[in-house]
């Protein structure tokens, strides 16, 4: 497929999406009517997200099955993966001779004005944070961009003394500021492109849009506060 670099010899970054990938029109799929003015493309089809979140569950069933762990699911933008993760898993531990206990709690990241990070990161639910300690933790996050923030938030979360920490992270984005940080398991590589849908948001719109696609001018304008 053109703009997609599949590498095995460079798993750890995932589906690798090229810069110069320009996307599905979106005529050639179903999405809100109400959008229609809002949006440029779609980036990654639904279909496509369903597959490799499968993937990435085999992934992490080979690595911690047997092994009980916390599910820790970034809130808002994450939970709609977190969800589809945690199913996956499920029905893995259903059909092989591996099974991974799971608990799922949930943290809430907020560092965006509309389509900018900003250095201030207001971390809700830290306080419950107590139930990590001594405990395997997966933390579930839709997007690292800058990995500032997922960076904090893992100091954050090793002041608690978990046993082990991993992360997935559905989407990479490539950005000149980044600190290089990769998650331990990714779903996506994507270029420096501000995306929404499937629970990823602008301005608490779009997260009822079932693929990934990036957002217009136009319905940054329209959405903007």
């Amino acid at each position: 497929m053109a703009g997609w670099e599949g590498k095995e010899t460079d798993t750890d970054r995932g589906i690798v999406i090229s810069d110069n990938w320009p996307g599905y029109p979106l005529d050639l799929f179903t999405y809100p009517e109400h959008y229609s003015e809002d949006l440029d493309c779609v980036y990654i089809p639904h279909g496509v997200i369903m597959d490799r979140i499968e993937r990435l569950a085999r992934n992490i069933m080979e690595d911690l099955g047997d092994h009980d762990i916390v599910v820790l699911c970034v809130l808002k933008g994450g939970y709609q993966f977190c969800a589809d993760l945690v199913d996956c898993i499920k029905v893995l531990s259903r059909n092989s001779s591996k099974t991974l206990p799971m608990r799922v709690d949930f943290i809430r990241l907020k560092s965006y004005l509309n389509d900018q990070s900003t250095p201030d990161l207001h971390i809700e639910g830290a306080e419950n944070l107590s139930v990590l300690s001594g405990k395997n933790v997966l933390i579930v996050e839709a997007i690292v961009d800058t990995g500032k923030t997922m960076k904090t938030l893992l100091d954050h979360v090793e002041a608690f003394r978990p046993k082990m920490i991993k992360v997935a992270g559905l989407l990479v984005k490539r950005v000149p500021s980044g600190t290089g940080y990769l998650p331990n398991y990714v779903g996506f590589e994507i270029s420096n492109r501000f995306v929404v849908g499937y629970a990823l948001d602008y301005n608490e719109y779009f997260r009822d849009l079932n693929h990934i696609c990036v957002i217009s001018d136009t319905g940054k304008q329209k959405y903007k506060i």
